[in-house]
């Protein structure tokens, strides 16, 4: 369903490899380090297998997006990659101008493999750089150096139609001007994209543990705040404008992918560990899949899928996650549409509340999103909406 901007949130699908060479201390996502040779053959059957479960659950859609996330997907070999986007296309359909995205890491035997995933259908590359200092990608745990990403970068622009890389920032000690010479070098190195993000510490990553017993001290609350704020006017003045909280873009270079997640649109998660929403019919679900990925497999081949999770929303949960993905958008979110997916109205009293107090701004007929200040404080504002 388009809303008032007559932007329709399209259907994609998420592919995770779930594999990495070494784990990073920060990360917290669904990947897994392997000593021997995995096993891609195989592991291509049971990514088929899935994607006919699931299509034969929606039916035909036509697919606008595919990413593959990870994990390190440029693990992967390009005829695995080739083998799943077939099965994509074959059971749902691929639309002529689907964006299909790759996360890559920068090392130099990857970026040889650039060429076979371009021929194999990806026309856009995600560069997880981190960082375009030595001692910090170090400290980040990251197995390539400076001189390598930036190589990796400079192929990547040269094979891919579209190019992103993503960069950590708010690290510990970081000040201002530090942060603002290395975001201006990547913004010379940039394309038309950039996902920005600032260090958080999960649970359960060794970051985590280091912080707890007092061996990584984290910037402060306003410190993250101010180098937030840096990072938006850096961005804007050079013309790659913040679309989204984390990601900035040349007009037109926004992802289509994340867009479809941030509009609520629909997708398939595919591959261990994998999360997606499906409206079928009246109703709307949250499926995810087994994290581990040799479980995943028996599972797949046993059933043909591996679900653990596969939830009818509720209209309050519907609602909750359309304000918490919309209002990270700088396009906002159209109110009526909340009504839709949410089944009641935001409260005129709480809303108007907002405005007054410089957090949400309108911005033409039925149409809301945060101010600057507010996307300072994007939990609390969703909170007091949903409330």
């Amino acid at each position: 369903m388009a809303d008032k901007t007559g932007a329709v949130p399209g259907f994609g699908v998420y592919v995770h490899w779930p594999f990495c060479a070494a784990k990073c201390p920060y990360c917290d996502f669904n990947s897994h380090v392997r000593h021997t040779p995995v096993d891609q053959a195989r592991f291509v059957a049971s990514f088929v297998r899935e994607i006919e479960t699931f299509a034969s659950r929606t039916g035909k859609r036509s697919v606008e997006s595919v990413f593959f996330g990870g994990g390190t997907p440029s693990l992967m070999l390009p005829s695995t990659v080739e083998a799943i986007l077939t099965a994509i296309d074959r059971n749902w359909g691929l639309s002529a101008s689907a964006e299909i995205s790759l996360e890559a890491n920068p090392s130099s035997v990857e970026a040889e493999r650039f060429k076979g995933y371009r021929a194999a259908g990806v026309n856009r590359l995600s560069l997880g750089v981190q960082s375009l200092r030595d001692e910090q990608l170090r400290f980040l745990g990251r197995l390539h150096d400076v001189e390598t990403a930036i190589s990796a970068i400079a192929i990547a622009r040269e094979i891919f139609p579209r190019m992103s890389f993503d960069l950590i920032y708010a690290r510990p000690g970081q000040t201002g001007r530090q942060w603002a010479e290395e975001l201006t070098e990547a913004i010379d190195l940039a394309a038309d994209h950039l996902s920005l993000y600032q260090l958080t510490i999960e649970q359960g990553t060794p970051f985590f543990d280091l912080r707890r017993t007092g061996k990584l001290a984290m910037p402060s609350t306003d410190e993250a705040a101010d180098l937030y704020e840096l990072t938006q006017e850096i961005c804007t003045n050079n013309g790659l404008l913040a679309y989204e909280t984390s990601n900035h873009a040349r007009p037109g270079f926004e992802c289509a992918h994340n867009m479809i997640y941030w509009r609520m649109g629909d997708y398939a998660g595919v591959g261990p560990g994998a999360h997606g929403r499906l409206t079928l019919g009246r109703s709307r679900f949250a499926t995810s899949n087994e994290r581990h990925p040799e479980t995943w497999l028996d599972l797949v081949d046993a059933k043909g899928n591996a679900l653990v999770d596969d939830t009818m929303l509720t209209w309050e949960e519907q609602g909750d996650e359309f304000l918490l993905m919309g209002l990270r958008l700088s396009e906002g979110i159209d109110l009526e549409r909340y009504t839709l997916f949410g089944g009641r109205e935001i409260d005129p009293e709480r809303l108007d509340d907002l405005i007054e107090h410089g957090m949400i701004e309108r911005i033409g007929g039925s149409r809301v999103r945060t101010t600057p200040a507010g996307a300072l404080v994007l939990d609390a504002v969703v909170a007091d909406l949903a409330a």
